[in-house]
C-alpha cells in the first residue's frame, strides 16, 4: 500500500501581499490618531519579522535566522515602555550571540561547502 504525502507549498505571494496589506493598515491606523506605538514599525521589528520568517521558511533548522531575532528582540523589548534596557542593549547583543555560538552544532562542511576530510575528484 502506497501512502501520498502532501506537501503543502507555500505561496509566498499571498504571504508578502498579506503583510503589506497589514503595513498598510498600521499606517492608515496610525495617520487617524489611533496611537500604534513607535516600535511596531520600526527597523528592528521589520528585522525580528524578517529573522522569524527566514527561521520558518527553513524549518528553523538552519540557525542563521537566529541572529537577526536576537538583535531585533532585544531593540524591539528596550522600546517597550515597561522595559528598561538602556546600556544594555549592545551587552544582551554580544551575550546573545555567544550564547548562540556555543549551543550551535558544529558545522559539517568547511568555508564554501567543502570539507577538509573530502578528497578533492576530479
Amino acid at each position: 500500500m502506497e501512502t501520498q504525502v502532501k506537501k503543502h507549498k507555500f505561496n509566498f505571494n499571498v504571504a508578502a501581499g498579506a503583510v503589506i496589506v497589514a503595513v498598510g493598515l498600521i499606517m492608515i491606523l496610525d495617520n487617524l490618531g489611533l496611537g500604534i506605538p513607535r516600535w511596531v514599525l520600526s527597523w528592528h521589528t521589520i528585522m525580528l519579522g524578517i529573522g522569524l520568517w527566514i527561521g520558518y521558511q527553513k524549518d528553523f533548522k538552519v540557525s542563521g535566522w537566529l541572529i537577526l531575532v536576537i538583535i531585533g528582540g532585544v531593540y524591539t523589548l528596550s522600546d517597550l515602555p515597561f522595559v528598561d534596557l538602556y546600556g544594555f542593549k549592545a551587552a544582551l547583543v554580544f551575550i546573545g550571540l555567544g550564547i548562540y555560538m556555543l549551543i550551535k552544532p558544529a558545522a559539517k562542511y568547511g568555508c564554501g561547502g567543502f570539507s577538509a576530510k573530502k578528497p578533492i575528484q576530479f
